[in-house]
């Protein structure tokens, strides 16, 4: 039997359980599952990597407002699908005030979640044309859009973006787009899981491609104000959350809450239509919707028919947020530093015991401490260092199963490992580099 922090023999025995033929093939609440079940077992506390989920109390002015919210019965009534009144100017507000993108309130669209955003926008907007078949994924990303594709049954295809950052994007994004193949294309910036984030020039060009070929882009910004290396804290003030909103009218924005402002539970979020689409006309909708009208379809036919619209209570949570950012009284980006702060102190504990980053340059900058990182070991696979990692009590997901081409990677997320954890932290992968270096 091994010499290992977590007892080698509970864990092999939990892997067999688990039933999963290879754990380096595990989505990540299999993965969370599988770690629950070891900790149960073994008693050990690991340091959980896996799930990237807030670490940070949410915030109370969401709170307070909520609680106001069901004193005055909201619970009892339904809300409208499109978002209560206070809402909708307040979405149109931040994005103006933190993107200084302009949109109308109509196309401002509250949803459970970022979730529920982009999978009525799959559902929607890739059947706008009956000859185009579904999304193009600039990867690496989230794995559950994919999955969302294959539930709904339409297409998709994908590249890994890191080896064509800056001009190089142009042309290999073109490849793509010029098949005619897609309605829609989505990333996520800064990028789950290797946190690099597009310049201005990468958004230039994948506008101007998004212009050409007529496709929507769908942009995740679940981490939004989160690339500390900018201060995109200021209301009406420069530097603003990049988007390619400044470059083209087909685009849909998807905002969370869930990390901004820790607001997850609540399962809340915000889809924004572009003015230009939510009023464009698209005959081939009426194969399914009432209506050939892409806001109204979305509207009325897609969200009403997934959840007829999103918790009451919440919307009012929300509202008030975005409201006392929008005013200037509340530094959500002041909030969320921590998590770059812990990331900082983390990598350096993986460089300083044998590890490498696998996503470490933002073009020809270093890459941001924020969220996630991306990790590797020598002589590992991606697959095969994850399993290895739990007789040593640290999880974490492959980036094979985020569409990434660099197997050998692992993505850790800092949101819930506490610093009271770092010692831990730091002896575990010091016995790790031990039992494995050359």
């Amino acid at each position: 039997m091994k010499d290992t922090p977590i007892n080698f023999e509970i864990v092999n025995q939990k892997i067999k359980e688990s039933g999963l033929a290879k754990v380096g093939e595990a989505s990540i609440r299999e993965v969370k599952k599988l770690v629950d079940q070891i900790e149960k077992g073994t008693g050990e506390k690991f340091v959980r990597m896996e799930m990237g989920i807030p670490g940070l109390p949410p915030s109370k002015i969401g709170i307070e407002a909520q609680k106001a919210a069901l004193d005055n019965g909201v619970a009892a009534i339904y809300p409208d699908i499109f978002g209560i009144a206070s809402l909708k100017p307040e979405i149109s507000r931040f994005v103006k005030n933190f993107m200084n993108v302009d949109v109308n309130p109509e196309g401002c669209i509250p949803t459970v979640g970022s979730m529920q955003g982009s999978f009525a926008a799959f559902m929607t907007l890739n059947r706008m044309y009956a000859n185009r078949e579904g999304t193009l994924f600039l990867d690496p990303g989230f794995p559950v859009h994919k999955q969302q594709l294959a539930v709904l049954g339409q297409g998709w295809d994908a590249f890994d973006v890191y080896n064509y950052r800056g001009e190089k994007l142009r042309e290999k994004l073109e490849s793509y787009l010029s098949t005619g193949r897609f309605c829609s294309l989505l990333y996520s910036n800064p990028n789950n899981p290797s946190w690099i984030c597009f310049t201005d020039t990468e958004l230039q060009i994948i506008g101007e491609l998004a212009n050409k070929y007529n496709i929507i882009v769908i942009e995740d910004l679940a981490y939004f104000g989160m690339d500390f290396r900018n201060d995109y804290s200021k209301p009406g003030q420069p530097p603003y959350q990049p988007s390619v909103a400044n470059y083209t009218d087909n685009f849909v924005l998807l905002i969370s809450s869930s990390k901004a402002f820790s607001y997850a539970g609540e399962r809340v979020g915000m889809m924004v239509l572009s003015d230009k689409l939510f009023n464009t006309t698209a005959p081939d909708l009426l194969r399914y919707y009432k209506s050939d009208n892409v806001g109204y379809a979305m509207v009325f036919g897609t969200i009403y028919s997934l959840s007829s619209g999103t918790n009451h209570s919440s919307q009012h949570a929300l509202a008030a947020i975005l409201k006392a950012a929008n005013d200037g009284k509340f530094d959500f980006v002041e909030v969320v530093k921590e998590y770059g702060a812990k990331a900082k102190i983390m990598k350096k504990m993986f460089l300083n015991n044998g590890f490498k980053i696998v996503y470490d340059k933002d073009v020809d900058k270093p890459i941001a401490d924020g969220f996630y990182f991306t990790f590797s070991y020598p002589g590992f696979s991606g697959s095969e260092l994850l399993e290895e990692f739990l007789y040593y009590g640290i999880s974490a997901i492959t980036l094979t199963i985020t569409g990434s081409e660099r197997n050998e990677g692992i993505r850790g997320c800092v949101s819930l490992v506490q610093r009271s954890q770092f010692p831990d932290l730091e002896n575990r992968l010091r016995k790790f580099n031990e039992d494995h270096k050359g």
